[in-house]
């Protein structure tokens, strides 16, 4: 069977390309087909999957401007040619899932999101925006609203990653959509013998909704440890917010086992973003780490509350503080068990998402048969 994948980009690794390689583990000899596709950073991921890029990789810096590209982003996706192909899995944040396939070729795509900046968060996005910027999308997203609506509605299942993505596309397309829970990988993240102790941590890409703020400004009011892993464009409004504060570190990248060493020996992970659906929580759990998460989005289906974690219910560094002193009480009683929260990590396994894949997969095969 010939199998493509569609994926946004490959510009850089994370949640969204890790998707990517466990359907290969199911399709190993699919071919891959993405906006822009930058070799360098993606390093050793993909190196050895046929893939093939649109025309807006030979555009100059493609790879670093392509956010910048959104209007062109409809055509280059609609530019692939999937004929011979037996079938079209797309993974899409983007416009990824507006590939136009062949009447008997079936397309799944599986939906992080519909375009956040498109819908939900346009006006949010706005906001931080410059005037030239917010110039050109309050010209540019109402069409490309349309084509996102148009686009979804030739696909033939769609899959969301979590019962608020699943909302979201109801509400925005109008489309019912199955959900299948991505797995988290234990292989990555395990629990240790070593002793707990008295610092949090934030784990993500520094990019402005995934509100490390948050973290850093309730841990600097209530005097606590705090250590900041990830990079992007928010370090250096995110070191002035802590200003001269010896609480809280700033690691920038890091590699796993740090990652790893951090989570298993942390209080507490702080979680403040409303995600999609996000693997970091699943992933601080896999340690047996408890989670402090905002209590929205896809948070809500991967702690739960008063046992594997707890939620804050406002993006407000009181809200947040107020949630850190309630957890270290009930920490302190013993509430959260490292067990549980292992066993509940554990329920999202790459063995589930895999059989529950292919079974959809297998049923949207059958229904376009008749």
């Amino acid at each position: 069977m010939r199998v493509a994948i569609v994926h946004d980009w490959l510009v850089n690794y994370g949640g969204a390309e890790l998707f990517v390689e466990y359907l290969l583990k199911i399709y190993p000899e699919a071919e891959i087909f993405t906006l822009v596709y930058n070799k360098k950073k993606m390093g050793e991921h993909f190196k050895n999957c046929t893939i093939h890029t649109s025309f807006v990789q030979k555009i100059p810096f493609s790879s670093k401007i392509y956010t910048k590209l959104l209007s062109l982003m409809p055509a280059a996706f609609e530019s692939f040619d999937f004929t011979g192909y037996d079938l079209v899995i797309s993974s899409s944040s983007c416009c990824a899932k507006g590939v136009i396939t062949p009447p008997m070729v079936p397309h799944v795509a599986f939906i992080h999101s519909p375009m956040r900046y498109a819908w939900d968060l346009f006006f949010d996005y706005r906001k931080r925006s410059g005037r030239l910027t917010r110039f050109f999308m309050n010209r540019q997203i109402p069409a490309l609203r349309l084509w996102d609506y148009v686009s979804s509605q030739r696909v033939d299942t769609l899959i969301a990653n979590s019962k608020f993505i699943s909302r979201r596309i109801k509400k925005f397309w109008n489309r019912d959509a199955k959900v299948i829970y991505l797995p988290v990988d234990t292989s990555r993240f395990h629990p240790s013998d070593t002793h707990r102790e008295d610092f949090y941590v934030a784990f993500s890409r520094l990019v402005p909704y995934k509100r490390i703020d948050l973290a850093v400004s309730a841990c600097k009011k209530l005097g606590k440890k705090l250590v900041v892993i990830g990079g992007g464009s928010e370090m250096e409004n995110l070191k002035k917010l802590a200003g001269k504060d010896k609480n809280i570190t700033f690691l920038g990248r890091a590699p796993d086992d740090v990652l790893e060493n951090h989570l298993q020996r942390c209080r507490a992970l702080l979680f403040c973003a409303e995600e999609d659906f996000g693997f970091v929580p699943l992933e601080a759990q896999a340690c047996g780490t408890p989670v402090i998460a905002f209590g929205k989005g896809g948070a809500l289906e991967t702690v739960v509350d008063g046992k594997t974690g707890l939620f804050f219910e406002k993006q407000e560094t009181d809200s947040l503080a107020d949630a850190i002193l309630k957890f270290e009480t009930l920490d302190s009683e013993g509430v959260f068990k490292k067990d549980e929260i292992i066993a509940h990590a554990n329920s999202f396994t790459e063995e589930r998402f895999i059989s529950e894949f292919k079974t959809t997969v297998q049923e949207t095969i059958k229904k376009l048969k008749y």
